[in-house]
């Protein structure tokens, strides 16, 4: 099945050569001018519906901006988020991770580059750490099932975007470890030059999601000097 790929962009010039340039290589695309556009075509079901296996989204948007297509997105929506804008301050950067982007490229830039940023992203969905681990890891009210790729609280579904994923089985099958940032940020962005913050970033998006407190976390622990390090409580600890 081609990869599908979302599109949100509102000038029609820079959308076109995109998607030309992901078509050639053999991509399925589609493309919203807005956010509500965007919404639009995510929330059709039956014919016609598409579900992006990767979106691509300006910030600078008529009416919804990309922060707040994003905010929305992400309270369901789990695919990876490619940001790209000509805004390129440390502040905005920081806000679209915030938001659940997982990745960030600012313009101008090179189409056959973004090509390949989404083609890395894409492998990186097929190869989550531990996606291939048999069986569910079990903490407290939680359940996380390395296999099937699925976040439960008690019988709840909740959503993490890929990259969350991906930073949390990470930490859950090196439990007990301490992972300095630069360890979770090559194994999981699979990149050895970056912005490594994006990772305190994750850190505390995954405590707001699975911390009673977030401030006084015990399960992803903060070991100073070192780095990160997942708690499993002893008397919590499984597999079904």
């Amino acid at each position: 099945m081609k990869a599908r790929v979302l599109i949100v962009e509102d000038v029609p010039e820079l959308s076109d050569l995109v998607a030309l340039y992901l078509s050639r290589e053999g991509m399925e695309t589609r493309v919203a001018e807005s956010g509500e556009a965007a919404m639009s075509i995510l929330q059709v079901r039956g014919p016609g519906e598409f579900h992006p296996d990767i979106i691509i989204l300006d910030i600078n948007l008529p009416g919804m901006d990309g922060f707040e297509f994003l905010h929305e997105y992400r309270k369901t929506g789990t695919s990876p988020v490619l940001i790209v804008s000509a805004r390129d301050a440390d502040e905005d950067v920081i806000a679209g991770l915030g938001y659940g982007a997982d990745e960030f490229v600012t313009k101008p830039f090179s189409p056959r580059v973004l090509v390949a940023r989404v083609r890395a992203m894409l492998r990186r969905v097929q190869d989550i750490p531990g996606q291939r681990d048999s069986g569910a890891v079990r903490f407290g009210q939680f359940s996380l099932d390395l296999e099937a790729c699925i976040f439960r609280r008690r019988e709840e579904r909740i959503p993490l975007s890929a990259k969350e994923f991906a930073v949390l089985s990470f930490l859950v099958t090196n439990s007990g470890k301490p992972l300095s940032p630069e360890t979770i940020y090559s194994a999981v962005w699979k990149n050895a030059y970056g912005d490594i913050t994006a990772v305190a970033v994750y850190i505390q998006r995954l405590r707001k999601k699975i911390e009673e407190d977030p401030a006084t976390p015990r399960h992803i622990e903060t070991v100073h000097g070192m780095g990160y390090r997942f708690m499993l409580i002893p008397e919590e600890a499984g597999t079904p």
